[in-house]
């Protein structure tokens, strides 16, 4: 019985390591009042978190990442999508996020409330991706973090990294096989 106890307390603990502690938050939906854990959203899974911005150069990746997160959800993928306004590219209005978004580049991934990602109003788990990463915060809009089902962080990649290709396409398919 003793045992069955500790294998339990054991399992538990390892669920719980998987779970970042920046991803320990409740997250609103983009415009909308539904709300979500991110550790029960993203448990056991591999996980994209992007930075966005409707207005952006780069919103045609908003296309790509719906694409990639087509093509492995049923691998285990999940894409997280957290609209800034932080480069000055993000509309104060939900709803016009959300048509772009949805609408204009057909998202059905994840995506919620504007968020800071950057400087000292950087939302926790914005802060807890850069520490991560060595304090690489996002320097523009679609700055893109891999983490693995584990809970670690496996990469983080620029504005300039499409989604669907190397070297991000390459560490993705690593991390779904693990």
């Amino acid at each position: 019985m003793k045992w069955m106890m500790l294998l339990l307390l054991l399992a538990v603990g390892a669920a719980s390591a998987a779970c970042p502690d920046y991803f320990n938050v409740e997250q609103r939906e983009l415009n909308s009042t539904q709300r979500h854990n991110l550790c029960q959203l993203t448990e056991g899974k591999v996980v994209l978190v992007v930075n966005t911005a409707s207005y952006c150069g780069y919103r045609g990746q908003f296309a790509d990442l719906e694409r990639l997160y087509q093509s492995y959800k049923d691998k285990g993928l999940i894409v997280l999508g957290f609209p800034s306004n932080d480069f000055w590219q993000e509309s104060a209005d939900e709803g016009k996020t959300a048509s772009v978004c949805r609408r204009d580049y057909g998202v059905t991934f994840p995506m919620f409330n504007r968020i800071a990602v950057r400087g000292s109003d950087a939302s926790p788990i914005y802060r807890g991706l850069a520490a991560a990463a060595g304090g690489d915060a996002p320097g523009w809009n679609f700055h893109k973090y891999l983490i693995g089902r584990d809970g670690r962080l496996l990469g983080s990649y620029g504005a300039n990294q499409e989604p669907g290709e190397e070297p991000l396409l390459g560490e993705l398919k690593q991390a779904l096989e693990r």
